[in-house]
């Protein structure tokens, strides 16, 4: 007899049909004003809703799956975001990227504090993690707003436009550049507001050390793996010359891992790691090869992410929430990110239109779920762990759709006006490659 509705057979079901979807929407919709986020959450709320026997993925009940599925989940991202880069490193290439961490970031850090302290009533801990988890751009749901696959030749630094390069460089170094922080707001938690019991440790260790070590053992991992892959003396060793794709997960695991065995930021160095391979031969076709299979996994895997935030929203994530919350949610999208963006980026070499644009799409999403995980598994936030998922839960959900909804039309028509501006100066060169 057929068991049409029993729990595996459905389960089963459900996840062919969404790994076809997560194949399939990217093109479907990238006409559209609706993002692929979108589609998941929603899905994920309505099949929640829908089928009682599914388990609740409760966040604070399942903290460590929480953590470790996001953590891999971004350090999968980071090293797609790194390879996809055409830009070399510079000082002044890279000044819009400058502006956005070192100004942009702390201004929204020290905002959101004060607004999670005094409206929110959260202690001072909580209210430091809260915002250090959503300052940060996202790598993984920001790809409607980021590069494409990574370029060969001379198209490659042209095609970059301020707004892509931008967000994809300001995303693959804030997530780890947050993490002083994070540790800062566990610190707090475990022995006080006082500065003499935390600053010492947390300014030499968490700051400089972990910095230091994530920046060199990132670019020197990078540094042996471009060479492996890209002038081997044997050429059985030569990994370009074999196109495949998934030593990219290789290298990412082996950055983060030795990173991490240092107590240094690995979030930091899968990144320098991703650009350092990228600068070996950077105009390797192999490097398509790479970006291709992290971006496939990334997607299927962040994909499964929001199918459970949409579980755990549709099963009471948000049932703490007030219309202060929803307010200050909205206020931080849509006020304190883009006005300190476009602050921040005051003085720079891009133009009105690219500063509103990089202001305003800080995407918020799948790295400050893993912050919020990792923080309250290492301080003591236990008496507001819910009040903080249900806030950041919140505001990632908003994120997915404020931004899900602009990305598409707006990236299109920023487009349109730099193609007319080519056009009028007799340079087609200068008209950008649209991401898909």
């Amino acid at each position: 007899m057929l068991k049409l509705f029993e729990g595996p057979s459905i389960i089963y079901t459900i996840l062919g049909i969404v790994v076809f979807a997560a194949a399939l929407l990217p093109r479907l919709l990238r006409r559209a004003p609706i993002s692929m986020p979108m589609v998941f959450l929603g899905g994920g709320v309505l099949a929640f809703a829908l089928i009682d026997y599914l388990p609740t993925p409760d966040p604070v009940k399942y903290e460590v799956v929480t953590t470790h599925l996001t953590e891999v989940c971004v350090i999968i991202s980071l090293m797609g975001a790194g390879l996809a880069l055409d830009r070399p490193l510079g000082w002044r290439g890279w000044s819009t990227t400058w502006r956005l961490l070192a100004i942009v970031m702390p201004v929204c850090i020290l905002v959101l504090a004060w607004m999670g302290y005094v409206f929110l009533g959260l202690g001072l801990a909580s209210a430091l993690l809260v915002a250090a988890a959503l300052a940060p751009t996202d790598p993984v749901l920001a790809s409607e707003v980021q590069v494409g696959e990574p370029a060969d030749g001379e198209e490659g630094f042209d095609r970059e436009d301020e707004v892509r390069f931008g967000l994809t460089s300001e995303a693959g170094l804030n997530d780890g550049l947050a993490f002083p922080f994070v540790y800062l707001a566990i610190s707090i938690s475990l022995v006080g507001v006082a500065p003499s019991e935390w600053f010492p440790q947390w300014f030499l260790i968490d700051v400089l050390w972990r910095i230091g070590f994530g920046v060199l053992l990132g670019y020197g991992t990078g540094k042996l793996l471009g060479r492996l892959f890209f002038s081997a003396r044997s050429r059985s060793f030569r990994l370009s010359n074999h196109s495949e794709g998934f030593v990219a997960l290789a290298a990412t695991f082996l950055a983060y891992g030795v990173t991490e065995t240092f107590e240094g930021y690995g979030f930091v160095a899968v990144f320098v790691c991703a650009i350092t391979i990228r600068a070996a031969e950077r105009d390797h076709g192999y490097h398509r090869v790479l970006h291709s299979y992290v971006e496939q996994l990334e997607r299927l895997l962040s994909v499964v992410i929001l199918v459970l935030l949409g579980g755990a929203i549709a099963r009471g994530l948000l049932e703490t929430i007030g219309w202060t919350d929803v307010v200050l949610a909205l206020v931080f999208l849509l006020l304190v990110r883009p006005l300190a963006g476009y602050l921040g980026l005051l003085g720079g070499h891009t133009g009105t239109r690219d500063k509103v644009a990089l202001a305003f799409f800080g995407v918020r999403g799948i790295g400050s779920l893993y912050y919020i995980g990792y923080g309250l598994s290492n301080g003591e936030f236990t008496a507001e762990a819910n009040e903080v998922w249900a806030f950041v839960g919140l505001v990632v959900a908003l994120s997915v759709v404020l931004h899900g909804v602009s990305a598409t039309p707006v990236m299109r028509a920023l487009d349109r006006v730099r193609r007319r501006e080519a056009a009028r100066h007799g340079d087609e060169r200068e008209a950008p490659h649209t991401a898909v």
